[in-house]
């Protein structure tokens, strides 16, 4: 076979390969680690095949909870009003002991991007705050990257249809495994060995920055005018990640961004959205805020007001901001066209910012650093993390260093 021509593949093994590749890429498990997964019932196909190749790379247990999208509805549109504000606190306190005993942690993305967009906006902010509230001990693991980690997509029939609202449920749900292969590199000769290349960019990309030691990015594009103060002694990265167990993974399949700890208290201006968000089942869409000191002073949106908001007074730090992150333009994620309506993709076709906690790993040595030393250089504290993207083709960012120096980063979404 020539470099130039691709194996002929049917679906199943496609599948098998992205399970593979979430396995020994993604997730880097070593034999005698259990692995803890989520998935929707959707999904059970593929949950299938990562249970076989982590049993054969030597996982002591694979433990898989799924999560079915008709009984959360039912307990939206039938439960007691006092019930969203409670959750499982016994499920996540041992999720939390799973990864204190090393167990490795899998997510597979693709849940309907719509399916709480008609409930009580009320009940789904109640019952968001009481799953972050339950999940933070086990969160703040993985924000440290004490374990490997990683989250690869599942096609779903409620996902592709709204995505792709004008074909069929089946012609959609191909085009939609389609975009997902594509992006996790399983249609290259070898899909494994494919991801090493841009894993390498990225994280070469990553020590470029870090050389730089910019104090301010600075954003400016249609409804942007926003300016960034780092966090002190952030650390930029990208692609995989050395966790603290020792295990090389890399958190996000795909991924093509590089991404550090912005400061808690230096973000000033007006930023909006380039996409829209879909949040915990509900869609929130043309986001604009305004920044004063760190803190989000104004907030808006053309859709899902009222879940911003919600999402915005979960606490203090929901107001600040926990990530900026470099995505240029011509990613392939958002060169295919598409808007994934789901944070794993879209934050990868496009520059975005976080609300919430930060990683302690963006801060040289913060896996070694109290939160309250974590604070001290600028890392902010809360309940939740949530992308959304500012991104486009119209985007330009400088990086202006301690000195005063403004130097080009981005013009026209591409790196300078």
């Amino acid at each position: 076979m020539s470099e130039n021509t691709l194996p002929s593949r049917t679906f199943a093994e496609k599948l098998d390969l992205l399970a593979e590749v979430a396995v020994k890429v993604g997730l880097g498990l070593k034999p005698g680690q259990e692995l803890l997964m989520t998935a929707s019932l959707d999904s059970l196909a593929l949950a299938r095949r990562i249970t076989e190749h982590a049993y054969r790379a030597g996982a002591a247990l694979v433990t898989t909870l799924y999560a079915d999208d008709e009984s959360t509805l039912a307990r939206y549109r039938h439960a007691p009003d006092a019930s969203f504000d409670h959750a499982a606190k016994w499920l996540y306190d041992g999720m939390g002991e799973a990864f204190k005993s090393g167990t490795a942690r899998l997510g597979i993305s693709g849940t309907n991007p719509a399916l709480l967009a008609n409930e009580d906006p009320d009940k789904v902010g109640r019952a968001n705050r009481a799953v972050s509230i339950a999940y933070r001990p086990a969160l703040e693991l993985i924000t440290r990257h004490a374990i490997n980690w990683t989250i690869v997509a599942s096609a779903t029939p409620a996902w592709a249809a709204a995505m792709f609202p004008e074909e069929t449920p089946e012609a959609a749900l191909a085009k939609l495994w389609d975009a997902i292969f594509f992006t996790s590199r399983i249609d290259a000769a070898d899909p494994v060995a494919a991801w090493k290349t841009p894993d390498a960019a990225l994280q070469q990309r990553a020590a470029m920055l870090n050389e730089k030691r910019y104090s301010i990015l600075q954003y400016k594009g249609p409804g942007t005018d926003l300016r960034i103060g780092l966090a002190d002694n952030h650390l930029w990265l990208g692609g995989g990640t050395t966790a603290g167990n020792g295990i090389y993974c890399i958190p996000n399949m795909p991924t093509e961004e590089i991404f550090t700890t912005p400061h808690k208290e230096r973000a000033d201006g007006v930023v909006t959205a380039s996409k829209p968000l879909s949040h915990q089942g509900t869609m929130i869409e043309g986001i604009q805020v305004r920044f004063e000191k760190g803190l989000i002073v104004e907030a808006r949106a053309t859709r899902g007001q009222q879940v911003l908001d919600k999402l915005l007074d979960t606490d203090e730090g929901a107001r600040r901001l926990g990530e900026v992150a470099l995505v240029p333009h011509s990613s392939p994620i958002s060169a295919s066209g598409l808007v994934y309506l789901n944070t794993l993709f879209d934050e990868n076709a496009a520059s975005h910012i976080a609300l919430g906690q930060a990683y302690s790993t963006c801060v040289r040595d913060g896996e070694k650093k109290t939160p309250e030393e974590l604070a001290a250089h600028g890392a902010n504290d809360s309940l939740i993390h949530v992308d959304w993207m500012i991104g486009s083709a119209e985007l330009d960012i400088d990086g202006i260093t301690a000195a005063g120096a403004v130097e080009p980063l981005m013009r026209k979404g591409e790196w300078v």
